[in-house]
């Protein structure tokens, strides 16, 4: 299966097929090229914070940090939009700041879709299909930067729930892990989070392997549950440093006390 964090590249030209467009000039590939490569190094500076969120940033500016012009910063800029990394402002566009309320809800929206997914995986995934997944988790043990880990990360949830043969409980996987990837790498940065998510990864695709639907579906809960815990220890951690503006939401209580109960398996 394609990498989830497709390319803008390759979103144009399935748009062109499907349109019947014609096929991009050499200028139009290198400017989609640009894009790309803008998209790639912008994107890593959100994951780790060298664009801090809720910072205000503008396409002037972003040109003379990335020594782009205004065509291949502007494509990324939209993508990074979808993504939800990026959010338009009246003065132009900021980071997007941590949302705590959407990250409480993605959480539980998550559980809830990925339990069924898993579960018809374990009925439908094929060998061969599992055994692509393991080396996609074995990947992420050694290949790392934040653009390839932002791929790996995204992958592995997506093509678990793809392994279920439903292309929406897929898409809806997509969309929610998507949104998370930032908040995700706060704990996935270190040593110790990929070599957990390793490990938890590893034991679910086996599982699955072993169709064993209601201890895949406990494991894939626990380690939702797990990495819950960890963002919000890791998002208080980054308070200190990264200022009010940084966060929205988290109304109903503080995000270290979110969802205890969230933490038992029921």
């Amino acid at each position: 299966m394609a990498n989830r964090a497709t390319s803008i590249e390759a979103d144009a030209a399935a748009d062109r097929r499907q349109t019947g467009a014609p096929a991009l000039g050499r200028q139009e590939r290198t400017e989609q090229l640009l894009g790309d490569r803008m998209l790639s190094r912008i994107r890593a500076d959100i994951l780790s914070l060298k664009l801090a969120p809720g910072e205000v940033i503008s396409e002037r500016a972003l040109q003379a940090n990335y020594g782009a012009s205004r065509t291949p910063i502007r494509q990324a800029l939209m993508h990074l939009i979808r993504e939800g990394l990026i959010l338009r402002t009246t003065r132009g566009y900021a980071v997007t700041p941590f949302d705590l309320d959407e990250l409480d809800e993605s959480f539980e929206y998550r559980e809830l879709i990925e339990d069924a997914a898993i579960r018809l995986a374990c009925a439908r995934a094929q060998p061969g299909d599992l055994d692509a997944m393991q080396e996609t988790i074995d990947r992420g043990l050694t290949e790392f930067t934040p653009e390839s880990w932002f791929e790996i990360g995204l992958d592995v949830h997506v093509r678990l729930a793809e392994l279920s043969g439903n292309r929406f409980l897929r898409d809806a996987v997509q969309d929610v892990i998507a949104r998370t990837m930032r908040v995700r790498w706060l704990v996935s940065n270190t040593v110790e989070g990929r070599e957990a998510a390793h490990r938890d990864h590893s034991e679910i695709v086996r599982l699955v392997r072993d169709r064993n639907a209601d201890a895949a579906a406990k494991a894939l809960r626990h380690h939702g549950r797990e990495v819950r815990r960890q963002i919000y220890d890791a998002i208080n951690s980054t308070r200190r440093f990264l200022g009010v503006r940084s966060f929205a939401g988290g109304r109903r209580d503080d995000p270290g006390e979110h969802h205890d109960s969230g933490r038992r398996d029921r």
